[in-house]
């Protein structure tokens, strides 16, 4: 059973909400996070990049800088920009792209729900990036940002969410840059937040979706603070960790491409020669080519892309990892034939988020900078889930979510 509870959010005041919100800390480098907060001191970057307010080159993990991120927390709360709820809710969160809405519960998740395996990853975190967000929650004592799950979908859920987005929210903006919507309504009703802290409970398992090194940290800061506190009963806040918990059918998971700066010594006639060995290739002219099916991929070399079709037999789909066209382009393509063995850690590849369009590909390997560009097709969330309930970890660099969660519109403190 999946155990979440309403808390008493920090939210800005509604006319503030576009000032304070921004994007998430680990999309943007410290120098956009500085030119988009700009001579604005109410942006949230201030508290989640506060290397933006030292010189340039100031490292991100200075002493000092998780420092001012506590001291601008302070302010912000003693100016009146954030500003804590009277009484435990739930909120709705809508974000709206391409005409495509998305509604999602914010809640707080339970911290032994995440340590006992009830809320699933499906990726490998990084223990210096886990300390980094620990330090982060440590010094502001609140989850800042949220993390973003998914849960089957539950019909009585539904149901409550859709009469409350019949109402006038109390957040309603474009943002800035990627032009999505977003609303926000609050839950304020006992019955509806009762309710809702049941039909959680029926659930057996939340899914990361993504924020899985700020799942991490926020947890283990959780069980951190319970082994420290003598007084320690279970029902603290510190017990739990902000997360936006969005129905599994309604996400939308973007491509995910690739882009190699060299062909390994072969020429391009060569690279087709050893491709055919695998896949079926037919050249689709100068026009950018998204695969339209799984086992099926995008190729972009010498001016012309290409659709590279798996052939029969060469994969075993009854394997929820190998099965992945992130799996079988890594194996057949990046490995055996360009000899790049780590996504993670080879300067001889990159990888372009599926809101960039197709024509990045094209752009990046026209400009010289890139030799080839391989379009993905998209992982789904079923494919995630199956994933995550089988115990294995998806490979590098295999899913992209879009829209982004705007961070400031809900703040998580822990006491």
């Amino acid at each position: 059973m999946a155990i979440v509870k309403p808390f008493r959010g920090l939210r800005p005041p509604k006319e503030l909400v576009e000032l304070v919100q921004s994007r998430p800390y680990d999309v943007l480098d410290s120098e956009e996070a500085r030119a988009e907060a700009g001579d604005n001191e109410m942006s949230l970057y201030h508290i989640i990049k506060p290397e933006i307010d030292f010189p340039v080159g100031t490292s991100e993990y200075d002493e000092r800088v998780y420092a001012k991120a506590a001291e601008n927390f302070a302010k912000f709360q003693k100016e009146g920009w954030l500003v804590q709820d009277k009484m435990d809710m739930y909120y709705i969160y809508a974000q709206t792209m391409n005409g495509k809405t998305q509604y999602g519960l914010v809640v707080a998740a339970c911290v032994t729900d995440y340590l006992c395996g009830f809320i699933k990853k499906h990726e490998l975190t990084r223990r210096d990036k886990e300390e980094d967000r620990m330090r982060h929650v440590r010094v502001n004592d609140a989850n800042l940002e949220p993390v973003f799950f998914a849960y089957p979908d539950n019909a009585n859920l539904d149901a409550i969410v859709a009469r409350y987005v019949q109402g006038e929210p109390e957040y309603d903006f474009v943002a800035p840059g990627d032009g999505f919507r977003h609303q926000l309504w609050l839950i304020k009703d006992m019955e509806d937040v009762d309710a809702i802290t049941y039909e959680f409970a029926r659930i057996h398992y939340l899914y990361i979706a993504d924020g899985h090194h700020r799942s991490a940290a926020a947890a283990l800061v959780g069980a951190e603070k319970a082994k420290q506190d003598p007084n320690h009963i279970g029902r603290e806040e510190y017990n739990y960790f902000m997360a936006v918990c969005f129905p599994a059918s309604q996400l939308t998971i973007l491509d995910y491409n690739r882009v190699i700066r060299d062909l390994n010594g072969l020429t391009p006639e060569q690279l087709l020669d050893a491709l055919s060995v695998n896949f079926n290739v037919e050249a689709k002219g100068t026009e950018p080519y998204r695969p339209q099916k799984k086992h099926e991929f995008g190729m972009y070399l010498s001016g012309t892309w290409y659709c590279l079709e798996l052939k029969p037999g060469l994969c075993d789909d009854s394997d929820p990892v190998a099965s992945l066209d992130v799996s079988i382009s890594s194996k057949l393509i990046l490995d055996e034939i360009l000899d790049i063995k780590d996504l993670r850690s080879s300067k001889r590849i990159d990888f372009v988020g599926g809101l960039r369009g197709l024509n990045e590909l094209s752009r990046r390997v026209d400009s010289g900078e890139m030799q080839m560009a391989l379009a993905l097709y998209p992982v789904t969330m079923q494919e995630i889930m199956d994933i995550a309930d089988s115990g294995n970890i998806m490979p590098p660099k295999a899913t992209w979510f879009e829209p982004k969660l705007r961070s400031g519109l809900v703040v998580h403190k822990l006491s």
